[in-house]
């Protein structure tokens, strides 16, 4: 799950609420955290959060107690969702809020 050679997205949800550069920093922490270092189920969490006024983003998976957590350089925004979720399909990859889950 989650190779780099499929194509990626973004729902129009996500898009509205979250910068290009923190949608550009999930994917990052996908290719260069956690593929390769652990199995990777279809569906990925991530949670924002603010550390001393900077932005953490925050890895889980449904079914493990796994959670890692990644301090980025942008400021943290209230306006944020509080989560994001990183779907794959087999064939492509999307972003998309848990409210536009059905």
């Amino acid at each position: 799950m989650f190779s780099t050679n499929r194509s990626r997205y973004a729902t129009f949800g996500v898009v509205s609420a979250v910068p290009g550069t923190i949608i550009d920093e999930i994917w990052h922490i996908i290719d260069d955290y956690l593929q390769g270092v652990l199995p990777l189920e279809n569906v990925l969490n991530f949670a924002f959060s603010n550390r001393s006024g900077k932005l953490t983003i925050t890895f889980s998976e449904d079914g493990t107690d796994v959670t890692m957590g990644f301090d980025t350089p942008y400021a943290y925004a209230s306006q944020l969702p509080k989560t994001v979720v990183a779907y794959d399909d087999g064939q492509s990859q999307t972003i998309i809020l848990p409210s536009e889950i059905q």
